[in-house]
């Protein structure tokens, strides 16, 4: 009886390993919903669950920070991903809404130049990408290698 029940939980283990995760629910905007967690897995489950040309955006800005900043440290926090240096805090988040994906630099205005976007907030600066923009990866990658050296937003 024993062995019974142990082959009909691997069974079930077995099938329930085999099937797909859950697709994350998409909150308004197309913002996936992902658990909060730090480390890189989160992040990539969020650029994964990116819906449409969105994923392909989430995974460039990836690329191009991780390569910019060796070591950087990332989260998702209130279903954004967040990129920072340990010790100094975040630099950089960003969110899906229906037209296009904002990136937010929390100390943007001290870039050189700063990002476009303007915030209610003094120092915050953004760059929203819509599908048919061309990303101008050297802007980017020196917006996001200043951003790393300065001290960044505690959340």
């Amino acid at each position: 009886m024993a062995e019974s029940k142990l082959k009909t939980a691997a069974k079930m283990t077995a099938e329930t390993a085999a099937e797909p995760a859950a697709t994350p629910k998409l909150l308004s905007g197309g913002n996936p919903q992902i658990v909060k967690g730090h480390g890189d897995a989160p992040v990539q489950a969020y650029i994964a669950a990116m819906p449409g040309w969105k994923s392909e955006i989430g995974r460039r800005l990836d690329v191009i920070i991780t390569d910019t900043v060796p070591g950087v440290s990332k989260a998702v926090k209130w279903n954004s991903p967040f990129y920072g240096i340990e010790g100094q805090g975040w630099f950089l988040g960003s969110h899906c809404f229906t037209k296009y994906v904002k990136v937010a630099f929390f100390r943007g205005a001290l870039l050189d130049p700063p990002p476009p976007g303007a915030s209610r907030q003094k120092d915050v600066r953004y760059l929203d990408i819509r599908e048919d923009d061309d990303i101008d990866e050297a802007q980017f990658t020196a917006w996001v290698e200043q951003a790393s050296r300065l001290l960044g937003e505690w959340m």
